[in-house]
């Protein structure tokens, strides 16, 4: 029953730490930029675009495709760094421990 007890205890505890590992993650916001810097954008830990600032250089109607393009690699750039910070705030969590793929905890 001893043991029942410690791990009700440790299992609160990893919730409450999960917990501030979330309003931690609300409140991060990481830089995505692609062509040299010629779109730059802002992201939240949870994904949402905060900012997107685009060199008028690349303001060319006839060449629409390269700024989507840029936009979309400065989206995919800021998203694996808000994915690696939310990664890192979870192995902090859990205390290293990888968990299993599939496992939606919620971040």
């Amino acid at each position: 029953m001893k043991n029942l007890a410690g791990l009700m205890k440790q299992a609160s505890q990893m919730q409450s730490r999960m917990q501030d590992a979330q309003k931690e993650l609300a409140n991060l916001v990481v830089d995505g930029s692609a062509g040299g810097g010629l779109v730059t954008l802002q992201l939240t830990g949870k994904g949402e675009m905060r900012n997107l600032r685009v060199d008028p250089k690349l303001a060319e109607p006839s060449d629409m495709e390269t700024l989507q393009d840029l936009i979309v690699a400065a989206y995919t750039d800021a998203k694996a760094k808000a994915e690696a910070a939310s990664s890192e705030a979870m192995r902090q969590v859990t205390g290293g421990i990888d968990l299993p793929p599939g496992l939606n905890l919620p971040f």
